[in-house]
C-alpha cells in the first residue's frame, strides 16, 4: 500500500438563503426574446419551452431537496494539484468491491449520477450480486461546479487524468481500479487508460472520441454515407457553442452569470440535443435545473471558461490516449444502430490493436483471433485490456466477470 497523501476533508453542500433568494429575483425579472421564426428550436431553445422551465425553478423547484439528495453521499475536498478537488466516496457493499472512477462531463456535474452510485456500490439491494459492487470515486471535473475557486489553475484533459489518478492511489489507496466516463469524463478516462496503465484495469466510455472528418472514408458504404451526412449535419448545425466557448468564453460568461434563464436555456438546448427524447428534453430537467442551480448558486460560470481550456487543449491529448476501452452504445446512437456493425467493429478494432501493442503484443491480429468467429463487443476490448496484468475484467459499469 503507497504511503497516503494528504487526509480528505468531510464536505456537506449548502447554498445560503440570501443566494437561492438573488436567483428567484433573477428569474422573475427575466426578459424574454422573441420567439425566432420557423419551427421551435430550430434556432436556439424554444421561448415558450423556456418561459415554462423558467417557471417550474422559480416556483416549483425544490433547492434544498437536491441539496439533501447530494448530501447523502460521503463527500470530501482534499488539497491536490494546487486545487480543492471534490469527490464524493461511497463504499461498495459485498466480498470484494472494484474501486470505481466515475467522471462526468460538460454541461453535467456529480448530480448526474445521484442513482446510479446506489445501485453500484450495493447491487443486492436491486437484485443483484454483492459480488459484482463496487467502490465509487466522482470527483467534480477541476474548474466545473462544486471544484472552481477564482483564480485557481485551468485544467486540460492531462491535468486532470493525473489528478484523478493521484486521488486514487496517493490519496485513498487505491493501487489499482478501473474508470468510466461520459462526454468531457470519456476523454478523461482515456488519458488515465494511456497515461496510467499499470494503474488501469479497464475504461468503460459512453462517448467514443472518433475523427470528425468528412472525408475519412474514401468509397463509403450506403451505412457510411448515413453516418458521413449525419456527421456533416452535426459540424454544420451543432458546434456554435463550441467556437464561441473555445474562443470567447469571457464575453458569453457575462451573459450567464447575470441570468439565470439564459444559463438555463444554454444548457437545456444541449440536453435537448444530446439525451434519448421525442423532441421533449422534460426527461432531463431535473438534471437541467440542478446543473444550472449549481452553477449559478456557487458563482461558477467560469465553467465555461474552463471548458473553453479544454475544447482548445485536449484535443491533441486524446488522440494517443485510445486505449483500453469499452463503450456504450445509446438507443439514438447513430453510430450503433444505423451505420451498422462493420464501421463499429472497424473502430473498436483499431483501439484493441492499440491495447495490445501498448501491452507489448507484436501480432495483434493473432491475440485476437479467437474472437472471429462470433460479434465483437465491447467486452472484447476489456478482455484484452486486462490480459497480462492480472486485473478482473470490467464488463460495464453495471458489473464485471
Amino acid at each position: 500500500m503507497p504511503q497516503l497523501a494528504s487526509t480528505p476533508t468531510p464536505f456537506t453542500l449548502h447554498v445560503e438563503d440570501r443566494v437561492l433568494d438573488d436567483l428567484r429575483e433573477r428569474l422573475a425579472r427575466t426578459r424574454w426574446p422573441d420567439e425566432a421564426p420557423g419551427a421551435p428550436w430550430s434556432t436556439g431553445s424554444s421561448v415558450a419551452y423556456m418561459k415554462a422551465l423558467a417557471e417550474y425553478w422559480h416556483t416549483g423547484f425544490d433547492w434544498r431537496a437536491q441539496e439533501a439528495g447530494l448530501n447523502r453521499f460521503r463527500q470530501f475536498k482534499v488539497p491536490l494539484a494546487g486545487i480543492e478537488l471534490h469527490f464524493i466516496h461511497e463504499p461498495g457493499r459485498g466480498p470484494a468491491p472494484l474501486p470505481l472512477l466515475l467522471s462526468h462531463g460538460w454541461p453535467g456535474s456529480v448530480f448526474e449520477f445521484r442513482r446510479l452510485i446506489p445501485m453500484l456500490t450495493d447491487p443486492a439491494r436491486f437484485g443483484g450480486d454483492p459480488a459484482d459492487a463496487f467502490t465509487v470515486v466522482a470527483p467534480s471535473l477541476p474548474g466545473f461546479t462544486l471544484l472552481f475557486q477564482p483564480g485557481q489553475a485551468r485544467f486540460g484533459v492531462e491535468e486532470m487524468a493525473d489528478a484523478f489518478a493521484a486521488l486514487m492511489t496517493d490519496v485513498l489507496g487505491y493501487p489499482r481500479f478501473a474508470t468510466q466516463g461520459g462526454d468531457w469524463g470519456s476523454f478523461v478516462a482515456s488519458r488515465l487508460g494511456y497515461s496510467h496503465p499499470e494503474r488501469v484495469i479497464g475504461i468503460h466510455l459512453n462517448l467514443l472520441a472518433v475523427r470528425r472528418d468528412p472525408q475519412m472514408l474514401r468509397d463509403p458504404t450506403d451505412e457510411e454515407r448515413l453516418f458521413l451526412a449525419e456527421l456533416k449535419h452535426f459540424l454544420k448545425e451543432e458546434t456554435g457553442y463550441q467556437w464561441i466557448q473555445g474562443t470567447k468564453p469571457q464575453t458569453l460568461a457575462f451573459g450567464l452569470n447575470d441570468s439565470p434563464a439564459g444559463l438555463a436555456a444554454w444548457i437545456v438546448e444541449k440536453f435537448r440535443s444530446w439525451t434519448d427524447n421525442d423532441g421533449d428534453p422534460a426527461g432531463a430537467v431535473p438534471h437541467v435545473v440542478s446543473n444550472s442551480a449549481t452553477q449559478l448558486a456557487l458563482q461558477r460560470l467560469d465553467a465555461v471558461e474552463q471548458t473553453a481550456e479544454l475544447l482548445s487543449e485536449g484535443g491533441d491529448a486524446v488522440l494517443h490516449a485510445r486505449r483500453h476501452l469499452g463503450v456504450a452504445a445509446l438507443v439514438k446512437n447513430a453510430v450503433a444502430h444505423q451505420l451498422g456493425q462493420p464501421f463499429v467493429e472497424d473502430l473498436l478494432r483499431q483501439a484493441v490493436d492499440a491495447v495490445l501493442k501498448r501491452a507489448g503484443a507484436t501480432d495483434a491480429a493473432a491475440h485476437r483471433a479467437d474472437h472471429r468467429q462470433r460479434p465483437f463487443a465491447a467486452h472484447d476490448v476489456l478482455d484484452h485490456a486486462c490480459h497480462g496484468r492480472g486485473g478482473r475484467r470490467v464488463a460495464a459499469v453495471g458489473g464485471r466477470g
